[in-house]
């Protein structure tokens, strides 16, 4: 028995995507991009501040790295308030010795509840972007429209009465959105999103937005925490992933971004540290290699569109 026909016909098949949310595009394909200084590949260090709260939400899910054992997990919520408390800092410190910018994607709750982090965040000279109210503020379709809406309005409102000034990038929790998420952000007027992860250099939603590719491949919870792999294991991908990106850009004469997702509670341990230090010292060192924050790679890309 065969289908008929119109089983396989829909007014969205088409060349390239089934869907009008961005435009199709080989990498390959497109004109060439150089970062400031003429550098080649842009290195998107993204730390993210997280506050979990001790009992978790399961819907519309619950996030990654949430509480797990019956409550109150007091070990995974003070392992949690370590990378706060703790960790963190000594990241800051590695930026500073190494003189390098990064984002910090933070919870409304953590600029909140913890003042003087922002200020060492903000004195180091890195961004601070929005990433949801709390752990407990993840998005999905299964939202009510309303709900999302006032989600992404209160994590704005909140870290913008903290920092005193409207963030111009978003991360949401797992990268996950629902079908209006992309629409929400461009009408609240952010510049930038950090889920879509289909690339190695920004691109554009049909509303405007932009969309910088945060790798979930090459995130510190995926390699150390999941895959279980050394820091030293880690920082070897981070080398490997940087010089195969930098001949690349170098054989087709436009730029890539290596993006750095990090955890502060994971990478500032005092036996992984050490290994994040001396990767950041030797990229830092990379003639090709430019740290920026997203806002400044969105810019730069923007302004060679």
């Amino acid at each position: 028995m065969s289908l008929d026909a119109s089983y396989t016909q829909y007014p969205m098949r088409r060349e390239g995507y089934d869907h009008d949310l961005y435009e199709w595009s080989n990498i390959h394909t497109r004109a060439p991009i150089r970062w400031p200084g003429d550098k080649s590949v842009a290195i998107f260090l993204c730390v993210s501040l997280e506050f979990f709260p001790i009992t978790p939400e399961d819907e519309p899910f619950r996030a990654p790295g949430h509480m797990v054992m019956p409550y109150p997990d007091y070990r995974h919520y003070t392992a949690r308030d370590y990378g706060n408390r703790v960790a963190v800092f000594r990241m800051l410190e590695v930026f500073a010795k190494a003189g390098v910018t990064a984002s910090f994607a933070v919870n409304a709750a953590v600029a909140e509840r913890y003042p003087e982090l922002i200020e060492a965040v903000r004195a180091g000279g890195h961004e601070i972007i929005a990433h949801s109210t709390d752990m407990n503020g993840t998005i999905a379709s299964s939202m009510d429209d309303a709900k999302e809406q006032a989600l992404v309005s209160d994590s704005l409102a909140r870290l913008e009465a903290v920092t005193g000034s409207k963030a111009k990038g978003w991360l949401s929790i797992a990268r996950s959105q629902s079908w209006r998420t992309a629409d929400l952000l461009a009408e609240h007027g952010l510049k930038y999103c950090c889920d879509w992860v289909n690339d190695e250099l920004p691109w554009r939603f049909s509303n405007g937005l932009v969309n910088l590719p945060l790798s979930v491949d090459l995130s510190d919870r995926q390699i150390v925490a999941v895959q279980q792999h050394s820091a030293e294991a880690w920082a070897q991908m981070m080398r490997d992933a940087f010089d195969w990106l930098a001949g690349e850009a170098a054989a087709q004469s436009s730029a890539r971004v290596l993006p750095m997702q990090l955890t502060p509670y994971i990478m500032g341990q005092p036996f992984r540290i050490a290994a994040f230090e001396e990767l950041v010292g030797e990229l830092a060192g990379k003639k090709e290699a430019w740290f920026a924050s997203g806002s400044a790679i969105v810019e730069s890309w923007e302004a060679q569109q």
